[in-house]
């Protein structure tokens, strides 16, 4: 398989580091390969039939976004969950920033930024099941809209702060169910209506308690 991607050129590798790399995400996210656990190369090539190195290229993405972690000398390993502690400080830093953007977006937002947001609503599903697999659109959308928000909100600094935490990808190793995503759909269309409507107060209150709902909903877990 990869050597026939390797004669194929270089697009054909980058299509199957990419399926190895969500293969190897996907099996992180729903802890077959549990939280903390060593990672082995060899034998995730052997599973996914591929060699070795399409394997590390994704490994290394996977570092990138704070799933894995490369121990010298040792190789791989997955990250452990957070703590109630670190997943504290994790909404804490959001409701710092996330209810001002709501609010600024709400104020600076342009024709075209309010159609992108609406279209970003009308499109989002919420998944059908429990699994990684299911729930990858669901993240998505999670993503692109809080990064919207603070687009909208002229932030690159608040946007780059969301890409570098990957929060959205901790919070499902934590702890999803199907009752997460119809809530929590509900509760952007609440932060959207209230930006579309150019009603600051009212967004940054909608984002606020978005953020605090979410957070209740983990600390079971």
């Amino acid at each position: 398989m990869d050597a026939a991607a390797t004669a194929d050129g270089p697009a054909r590798r980058a299509v199957l580091v990419d399926q190895v790399h969500e293969a190897i995400k996907a099996r992180i996210m729903d802890h077959a390969i549990a939280p903390g656990e060593r990672v082995s190369i060899d034998g995730l090539a052997r599973e996914l039939g591929v060699s070795p190195t399409p394997v590390r290229e994704a490994l290394a993405r996977l570092e990138s976004a704070q799933l894995v972690v490369k121990e010298p000398l040792r190789g791989y390993r997955t990250t452990p969950l957070l703590t109630p502690a670190q997943l504290a400080d994790l909404y804490h830093f959001r409701l710092l920033i996330e209810p001002w953007a709501a609010a600024t977006a709400a104020e600076r937002a342009d024709a075209d930024g309010l159609a992108r947001l609406e279209a970003e609503l009308g499109a989002a599903d919420a998944p059908e099941s429990d699994t990684y697999a299911a729930y990858r659109a669901f993240s998505a959308h999670d993503a692109r809209f809080h990064q919207l928000i603070a687009e909208l909100a002229g932030s690159d600094q608040v946007r780059e702060a969301f890409q570098r935490t990957h929060w959205h990808l901790h919070i499902y190793r934590q702890y999803y169910d199907r009752g997460i995503g119809p809530q929590a759909l509900a509760e952007h269309r609440r932060v959207a209506d209230a930006v579309l409507a150019r009603d600051p107060a009212a967004a940054g209150d909608a984002m606020r308690a978005h953020l605090e709902q979410s957070h209740a909903r983990l600390r079971p877990a």
